[in-house]
């Protein structure tokens, strides 16, 4: 397995979830508890800028809900989301931006930069 970045929401999975958070984004967004998917994803679906940057990473890209990640990553079930983990190939997830580094971001961009930066950094 090579290098890739695991991003979680701070969302659950599924399709009543997912009309709950459509609905909570457009009553009451600045509520709304996932600033990772505000960034990457308009009220209905990925910001293009996002799609683009996933095809064009140089590592693998995972994304999973709050409830696949800790489903699949018991051990990191208190720390708060959204956040991102790099895996180096080993199964083992080392945390790349907490949940605070996420919600500081003002930009897509900036996260895009951010991410590149703490790639880089963690090779």
């Amino acid at each position: 397995m090579k290098h890739q970045l695991v991003f979680v929401y701070n969302a659950d999975a599924g399709f009543f979830n997912l009309a709950a958070d459509v609905a909570h984004k457009i009553f009451s967004p600045a509520t709304y508890p996932c600033h990772l998917c505000d960034l990457t994803h308009g009220v209905l679906r990925m910001r293009p800028e996002w799609a683009q940057f996933i095809q064009e990473s140089p590592v693998g890209l995972v994304f999973l809900h709050r409830d696949e990640f800790h489903a699949q990553y018991a051990e990191w079930q208190t720390e708060p989301l959204p956040a991102v983990w790099m895996d180096a190939g080993t199964g083992a997830l080392q945390l790349l931006l907490d949940a605070q580094a996420l919600n500081d971001l003002k930009t897509l961009e900036s996260l895009k930069v951010l991410c590149l930066e703490k790639l880089v950094q963690a090779l």
